[in-house]
C-alpha cells in the first residue's frame, strides 16, 4: 500500500509540474510577458507559485530514490513498535523527510528570487551569465569529491546501516530519524540542483536526468565510482562555459 501511495504522490507531482510548464511557455504565460518585455516584479502570488515547484519538484525528483528507505523502515515498524504506533511513526518519518527538501526549496526559491531581481535569469529560467552558470557547474562539480558529500552518499546507500545506526523508539523517534535522513540525503544531493540553474528551471528533461542520476548513485553497486565520474563531467563543462565567454 505504502509503494502505492507513493508511486501516486511522484506520479501527480510530475503531472503537476507538466501542467505548470505548459501553462508558463502558453501565450500569455509567464514566459510569453517577459519575452514581450513587460515588466514582471515578483508578487506574493509569484512567490508561492515558485516555492510550490521547487517543492513539487523536489518530491518527484527525490522520492523514488528514498522510496526503499521507506519501505524499509514501514517493515522495521512492524516488529519493533506497538500496532498503534506504527502509522503515526512512519507518517512522521516520511513528513519529516519532506519537510527537508521543504526547506530546501524555500532557499532555492529566495536564490532564484535574488537572482532574478539582479537580471541574471533569461525567460527560460536559466543563467544567462557564463560566470554564474560555470559556478554552478563548477561548485556542483567539486563538491562530488568532497568528504561531506562521501559521508552523506554512504548513510543513504545502506537504508539497513542507516536504521542500525540511527533508529529511535516511538512516534518522537520516527520524526529525528526522518530528519536525519532527509539532511544525509539533502547533504548528497543539493549542489546537484545548482545544475538546473544552467539548464532551465522548467527543462524536465534535466529534472528527470538528475533525479534518475541521484537513484542510480545511491543504489548502483559503483556508486561512489560514478559520483566522481559525474563531478569531473561537471566540472570540465563548467570550464568549457568559462571557455566560451
Amino acid at each position: 500500500m505504502l509503494l502505492i501511495l507513493l508511486s501516486a504522490l511522484t506520479g501527480v507531482a510530475w503531472l503537476f509540474l507538466l501542467d505548470l510548464a505548459r501553462r508558463m511557455a502558453a501565450p500569455g504565460g509567464m514566459l510569453a510577458m517577459a519575452m514581450e518585455g513587460m515588466p514582471m516584479p515578483w508578487t506574493l502570488r509569484d512567490a508561492l507559485l515558485m516555492f510550490a515547484m521547487w517543492s513539487i519538484m523536489m518530491v518527484g525528483m527525490m522520492l523514488p530514490s528514498a522510496t526503499p528507505m521507506f519501505l524499509l523502515y514501514q517493515h522495521s515498524t512492524r516488529r519493533r513498535l506497538p500496532a498503534d504506533q506504527r502509522n503515526l511513526a512512519l507518517l512522521l518519518f516520511c513528513g519529516a523527510y519532506l519537510l527537508v527538501w521543504g526547506g530546501f526549496s524555500l532557499v532555492a526559491t529566495l536564490l532564484q528570487w535574488l537572482l532574478d531581481q539582479r537580471a541574471l535569469l533569461s525567460t527560460e529560467m536559466r543563467s544567462q551569465n557564463h560566470w554564474l552558470g560555470a559556478a554552478f557547474l563548477l561548485g556542483a562539480g567539486l563538491y562530488q569529491f568532497l568528504p561531506a558529500k562521501h559521508a552523506c552518499l554512504h548513510r543513504c546507500q545502506s537504508p539497513l546501516q542507516f536504521l542500525l545506526a540511527y533508529w529511535r523508539p516511538g512516534p518522537s523517534g520516527a520524526w529525528r530519524m526522518g530528519l536525519a535522513h532527509g539532511l544525509y540525503c539533502l547533504g548528497c544531493c543539493w549542489a546537484l540542483m545548482g545544475v538546473l540553474f544552467v539548464v532551465g528551471l522548467m527543462n524536465l528533461l534535466w529534472v528527470a536526468l538528475i533525479g534518475a542520476y541521484v537513484l542510480l548513485e545511491k543504489y548502483l553497486p559503483g556508486g561512489t565510482w560514478l559520483s566522481r565520474a559525474s563531478g569531473i563531467l561537471l566540472a570540465l563543462w563548467g570550464l568549457l562555459l568559462l571557455h566560451g565567454s
